[in-house]
Formats: structure tokens, C-alpha cells, sequence
């Protein structure tokens, strides 16, 4: 039986699980400034993820890792300042919370203080569930992330699908778990193969939210500058580019540069 679509003028952390029990898709994109944040909380989007992919497309570094803690509070007030809808995530960056507890708390209550954001989300399973106990127990909502943890990259090696392999299989589902029983709202699969990541959604109460993890999940996300095409070197497999900006903006570049060359920018209507 399908269940009527409930307008939330407000998403929490508990319309989200509403919407999961309800059947609901839950749509998330990333978003790093105020402008942007504004057009993709404007257009309906539910989540809006600070991510540490900033570190990658707006810094242009090579890996999410040299992207720091007061970087991601700058980028997260930015866009805790055009929403008005939508629940805002903000990854905290590597190195704020995976060795010590209380490290990872003042990271959170920093981000939280001084951003305005709604909630954090964090890399990896029963290794660094004392920092998640410590920052649940202070309030502060955590998401969730297994898989692909591109903070571990040169632990992997490789952008690869993860937890192809059944040990590495079973275990993300361990921690899944682990996850939905100390308190995490929702989980964030990266790059896994789609039955798996169907499993662990059916197997436990909270969201799931996949990028490249195939659509029996609670949800999707993407980064906000590959499904627009701003992007045109990332093609993975996962990725659907809903327009074509390079191509747009630089033919529209092109054309300013022209007409400022040849005189006819600006004409007489453009002046005072």
C-alpha cells in the first residue's frame, strides 16, 4: 500500500527516518558555498552534505585529506546561511576525530557552534565507535559512512568497489549495524556492489544513503559538481550528469571575453 508523500517544511533528522519507514526516497547533493546551497535547497533537495569533497572541488587538491577543520566550518556556515529546508550534514575532515574521543567531540561541538550545521557525519565502523558514543552522548547527531571511506585512501590504493570479498562483506554489515545500535540516523554506502548494499538497508531501521551502491537503498547522493557537469574529467560509473555546464559556462565565458574584445560589451542600454 503506497502512502501519501508528507511535505516537510523542515527536514530533521527524524523525517528522515519517517521517510524511510514511509518508502520514501531521500535525495541528497553536496553543496560548499552560500549561492549553491541556496538553488539546490530551493529546488527540494532533502540533505545537503557539507562534504570534505571540497578539499577536491573547490581546493583542487588530489584527495579529501589536506581539507582542515576550520576550512569545513567556513564552507558549512556559508551554507547553513541559505537553507531554509533542508537538513545540513558536514563531514568532519581527517584528522578531527579518529584517534582520540575527545578530539573528535571538540571537533563536533566546533562545527556545530560555529557553522550553524545540523548534524556530522564520519568515516568508518567499530574503529572509531568511541568517538561516535562520545559525540551522540553530547547531542549532536551523527551520520554514518562504510564502504569507500576516501579518507582511507592510501590505506586502500585504489577508488575500487569495496567489500567485494565476503569477509569485508560481512563486516560492513557488522558495522552497519554497530552504527543503527549506538545511535547513528542514517549510514552513507560508498562504492559497494547493490545486493550488498540492498542487504544492509533491509537489515537495519535507519537511512541508507548510497553513492554508486546501486538503487535498493534509502536514498542518493551525489557531488553537486559532477550531476551538473562542472566536472567533465569523473566518469564513474554511478554518476548521471543532469546538465553540461563546462560546456555552458565556457561557451558563455567565451562569448564575454569576445564581446568585450570587439567593443559591443557593454552598449548603450549597459551604461549609465
Amino acid at each position: 500500500m503506497s502512502v501519501a508523500k508528507k511535505d516537510y517544511k523542515r527536514i530533521t533528522v527524524k523525517s528522515l527516518i519517517e521517510m524511510k519507514a514511509n518508502g520514501e526516497k531521500i535525495s541528497m547533493l553536496t553543496a560548499y558555498d552560500f549561492t549553491m546551497a541556496k538553488i539546490v535547497d530551493t529546488a527540494g533537495i532533502d540533505v545537503i552534505l557539507v562534504g570534505d569533497s571540497a578539499s577536491n572541488v573547490m581546493a583542487g587538491h588530489e584527495t579529501t585529506l589536506p581539507i582542515t577543520l576550520d576550512q569545513m566550518i567556513y564552507h558549512a556556515a556559508s551554507v547553513v546561511r541559505a537553507v531554509e529546508r533542508a537538513l545540513v550534514v558536514v563531514d568532519l575532515p581527517f584528522g578531527s576525530y579518529q584517534s582520540d574521543p575527545k578530539e573528535a567531540l571538540r571537533s563536533s561541538i566546533r562545527i556545530m557552534k560555529e557553522s550553524g550545521g545540523h548534524a556530522v557525519k564520519m568515516e568508518g565502523g567499530s574503529e572509531i565507535k568511541d568517538s561516535i558514543k562520545k559525540i551522540l552522548n553530547a547531542g549532536i547527531p551523527v551520520m554514518g559512512h562504510l564502504g569507500l571511506t576516501p579518507q582511507s585512501i592510501y590505506k586502500f590504493g585504489t577508488y575500487t568497489v569495496r567489500a567485494k570479498e565476503e569477509a569485508e562483506a560481512e563486516k560492513l554489515i557488522e558495522d552497519a549495524k554497530l552504527l543503527e545500535r549506538i545511535g547513528c540516523f542514517a549510514v552513507v554506502l560508498e562504492k559497494i556492489p547493490a545486493h550488498l548494499a540492498q542487504k544492509v538497508a533491509e537489515s537495519i531501521s535507519i537511512p541508507v544513503i548510497g553513492i554508486g551502491a546501486g538503487g535498493g537503498v534509502d536514498g542518493q547522493v551525489l557531488v553537486i559538481h559532477d550531476m551538473l557537469g562542472m566536472n567533465n574529467e569523473f566518469s564513474p560509473r554511478f554518476l548521471r550528469r543532469y546538465a553540461n555546464l563546462y560546456d555552458t559556462m565556457t561557451s558563455a565565458i567565451g562569448q564575454y571575453v569576445t564581446d568585450v574584445k570587439s567593443k559591443d560589451f557593454p552598449n548603450e542600454k549597459e551604461q549609465y
